[in-house]
């Protein structure tokens, strides 16, 4: 079945890119730990979708996705307000010009990664409750 390989493809992502973001905090690059931390629970969302029969997921919001994900499963209705927690970190952890001074290296510290961090590994098991058991084992 193509959308559960994608969308075990996607979990699989999400969780290499959460790890990357823990790598990345224990180096001090906050501002990038941020951004990994949202691309993680973005690519969570995604399999969740995929593993629920969506054809194609688009988008760059993980609040959106979020949304969209709460009409399959209410429970993930209190996703959304942490999905727009982290969709804050989606530009101005990358771009110079999207901060009103300085750069995004010295914009982000700790607290702003390991909240991100956190917010992101919630989400993502979230998505890891909710993802059938016999998708992720392949059973039938």
């Amino acid at each position: 079945m193509p959308g559960v390989e994608d969308a075990l493809r996607w979990l699989s992502q999400a969780e290499h890119d959460l790890d990357d973001a823990l790598f990345v905090v224990t180096g001090g690059r906050h501002g990038l730990a941020c951004f990994l931390s949202q691309q993680a629970a973005l690519k969570a969302v995604k399999a969740l979708l995929l593993a629920s029969g969506a054809e194609a997921v688009r988008g760059h919001s993980v609040a959106e996705l979020c949304k969209d994900a709460a009409t399959l499963d209410t429970t993930f209705e209190p996703m959304i307000k942490l999905g727009a927690n982290l969709d804050k970190y989606y530009i101005p952890t990358r771009y110079p010009d999207s901060l009103p001074g300085g750069i995004p290296a010295e914009a982000f510290d700790a607290w702003d990664a390991e909240k991100a961090v956190m917010t992101a590994k919630t989400i993502i098991s979230h998505v890891q409750t909710l993802i059938p058991a016999s998708t992720v084992t392949g059973d039938d």
